[in-house]
């Protein structure tokens, strides 16, 4: 597989001698957390900062995961890797990639997944965190962002299968919120058409509890480009509540 390497930061990767596989393996850095060393290999995260840009950094060496189509397996970079390229070529708001590569080296099948940082970017958990303190126009414009984000991965035939609030990241703008996805591993086809929109929506409406109703009707307002008081939202927010209230009674 031919290394990708995104053209807007070829040039800043180079000025800093870390334009290829070998360089990026190499560099010394501070892990943001603790690796992951399930699945027979480990995964880690690393924060890096190259004149004024934030990236993080993703190595991992046999550190699979298998399905129907690679039973043998692949790195979970490489699942990753091909779902961000697949919503930018669907115009999915969600993280960019700037590396992607793979080696068999020393006995080891090692993957490097690099993306830029969302800094200026907050997550929806944070949000939800400070939800009694922001503006009703604040809360409004993310209920709308959001949902405009969900309208539009399913629009586009995808389902994210962690559609979590610490998944979405939002901003402010002069012409109103932004919203996009995180930690696509997981994305497959919307196979199903309205179970599998109800089984993506639900997660978020569970772990967001900020939300009251009329919060929630808004936001499904924005998903289906209906009035909040319409039968179809009411109908959604039935089915939604169905499934929460299965979910956690279980």
């Amino acid at each position: 597989m031919t290394d990708y390497l995104a053209s807007a930061d070829q040039a800043l990767l180079k000025r800093h001698g870390l334009g290829d596989f070998d360089a990026l393996w190499a560099v010394q850095l501070d892990a943001v957390d603790e690796p992951n060393t399930g699945r027979g290999g480990w995964s880690s995260v690393f924060r890096l900062e190259l004149e004024g840009k934030g990236f993080y950094l993703k190595r991992q060496s046999d550190y699979f995961t298998r399905s129907l189509q690679r039973p043998f397996g692949e790195p979970t970079f490489a699942r990753e890797f091909r779902n961000i390229s697949r919503y930018q070529k669907l115009a999915i708001p969600a993280l960019q990639a700037v590396f992607y590569g793979e080696r068999k080296q020393a006995g080891e099948h090692r993957a490097i997944l690099m993306t830029r940082a969302l800094d200026d970017w907050r997550d929806l958990e944070q949000c939800l965190e400070q939800w009694p303190q922001l503006e009703p126009a604040q809360r409004q414009g993310i209920l709308h962002a959001c949902g405009q984000l969900a309208r539009t991965l399913h629009g586009a035939g995808q389902m994210h299968g962690c559609f979590y609030p610490k998944h979405i990241f939002l901003r402010e703008r002069r012409e109103g919120w932004q919203a996009q996805l995180i930690d696509l591993e997981k994305t497959r086809p919307l196979l199903f058409g309205m179970r599998d929109r109800v089984k993506d929506l639900e997660p978020l409406l569970r772990r967001a509890r900020a939300w009251s109703e009329a919060e929630v009707r808004e936001l499904l307002g924005a998903y289906l480009q209906q009035p909040v008081d319409s039968p179809q939202v009411s109908a959604w927010l039935q089915r939604l509540t169905q499934r929460r209230r299965h979910k956690e009674a279980r």
